[in-house]
């Protein structure tokens, strides 16, 4: 059976962390974080995407690149099981959505490079809401970074976020990718919905360790 490494993926304040904290806690699983604050460049990146895009990407990506390698020597190859609360995957929505053309183009070459030898997820968790729910729990986190998002550009990152994770799917059928719509449960708010996640990744797992 491959060890597990499941990444919870889904557009900003959908509650990726969360579930991924639930999932590490339930089956004693080393918890992987995105580290957000610590961007020097997001602040302004919001004031003004067109100066700053770049600059916020690189830094994503070289971060997201250096926890992942750190997560490969400590955890995977000791057959430690791993949940992240995301995928490196998320690099080319953002920067696809952020990008121009031409500097997106020399991004993805860096990117490919960076993580063509990188551990990928054997199960991927995709959490989506409808515009208003998410744009509601952006505004109870209170980031303060995160009050310059706009309602439009939420709106396209949540129709690439499903265009991508539909490509995902089609190109690789061998992992499993369980979808969950923020509208219809709340797994933060009420246990009887984070119990019924949990019993289907649990599910997934044992099903998963009966085909290898």
């Amino acid at each position: 059976m491959p060890i597990p490494f499941i990444t919870v993926e889904g557009p900003i304040g959908v509650g990726k962390t969360s579930l991924s904290k639930a999932i590490a806690d339930t089956n004693n699983f080393h918890l992987l974080k995105e580290i957000v604050d610590e961007n020097p460049f997001l602040n302004k990146f919001y004031e003004d995407i067109e100066e700053w895009r770049f600059q916020t990407e690189m830094f994503f990506l070289c971060n997201r690149y250096k926890q992942l390698s750190d997560i490969q020597k400590k955890y995977i190859s000791k057959q430690q099981p791993v949940v992240a609360d995301y995928h490196i995957f998320k690099n080319l929505i953002f920067a696809k959505r952020t990008l121009q053309p031409e500097e997106y183009v020399k991004y993805e070459t860096i990117y490919r490079t960076l993580t063509h030898d990188m551990p990928k997820p054997n199960m991927v968790i995709y959490l989506h809401a409808s515009l208003d729910t998410l744009m509601k729990r952006i505004a109870l986190r209170g980031r303060e970074f995160e009050k310059m998002i706009s309602a439009e550009y939420m709106e396209q990152l949540s129709a690439d976020y499903h265009t991508f994770i539909q490509h995902f799917e089609e190109t690789h059928p061998e992992i499993p990718v369980l979808r969950f719509n923020g509208d219809e449960i709340d797994f933060v708010q009420n246990e009887s919905d984070l119990t019924w996640i949990l019993d289907q990744v649990q599910e997934t797992l044992e099903k998963r360790s009966l085909q290898v």
